[in-house]
């Protein structure tokens, strides 16, 4: 039955991170109890709140009400959790820490690494997306993505990365293929960047929480609203389907409103 979820979610052109998402909330239900009933359903979903953050329990649920309906059982589907949103961003890496990294990278002789930060910071893509860049791309100035629905979704690589990444490909002979490899030579995973990104983290003392992929995706969302404040056009450039997801960069993060506060109160 799982195998054919995972069809079923593959032809709704779902991406494999979420696919992957999926189909373990439906594995882990199916290890603990024997069968899909209010009562399982319930317990799992009381179990998953003691032990994750809101976010993933609602993703755990709307797994198995997704799953729930393919079965034929829908009116057994779960209530997601209420998520109060904060009004400030979390986790999001500061400017002088961004500029920092990547002269420290730079001056280690980390150019990979240092390239791979360049992309995140200045293209605002995925660690998904990120990893799919290749020297062809350089080339031309852009990735273009296929998503859901038939849709081009283009991510624009700035011309100053550009001409500075074309010097990289030629220092290191890179004519064609993916950028960002592992010591096998095949496409860097997510995790092993994640993981890379800690360990710099610790090494020159940046704060470990801001330290991850989404964080410089975040950054590039914020730098492009203070340069040029046309949030329609960001929310297209980040392949937001609903620009109210993007309105979340309009918010300033805890450090930045400490820093205003402690600027504008006096009294």
């Amino acid at each position: 039955m799982v195998k054919s979820f995972r069809q079923q979610l593959k032809k709704e052109e779902l991406s494999d991170n979420t696919i992957t998402a999926y189909l373990y909330a439906v594995e882990d239900f199916g290890k603990k109890y024997s069968s899909f009933n209010r009562k399982n359903l319930l317990l799992y979903k009381a179990e998953q709140i003691e032990q994750f953050k809101p976010k993933t329990v609602n993703l755990r649920i709307q797994a198995l009400n997704k799953y729930l309906v393919f079965i034929g059982k829908p009116r057994l589907r779960l209530k997601s959790l209420k998520i109060q949103q904060r009004t400030y961003l979390e986790n999001v890496i500061s400017n002088a820490d961004y500029q920092y990294l990547k002269a420290k990278l730079k001056s280690e002789g980390e150019e990979v690494w240092y390239f791979l930060i360049r992309f995140l910071g200045a293209t605002g893509a995925r660690v998904s997306e990120l990893v799919q860049f290749k020297a062809e791309h350089i080339r031309a100035g852009y990735l273009d993505l296929y998503t859901k629905g038939g849709k081009v979704r283009r991510i624009f690589i700035p011309r100053e990365l550009c001409l500075e990444a074309r010097g990289w490909l030629l220092r290191s002979g890179l004519e064609s293929g993916h950028l960002f490899l592992d010591k096998h030579g095949r496409p860097i995973r997510p995790r092993a960047i994640r993981h890379k990104l800690q360990r710099f983290a610790r090494q020159w003392g940046i704060n470990a929480k801001v330290m991850h992929p989404h964080s410089f995706r975040h950054r590039y969302a914020k730098n492009f609203l203070e340069v040029f404040n046309d949030i329609a056009l960001l929310a297209d450039l980040m392949g937001h389907e609903s620009i109210e997801t993007t309105r979340i960069y309009l918010r300033r993060t805890a450090s930045e409103q400490q820093a205003i506060v402690d600027k504008v109160i006096t009294w």
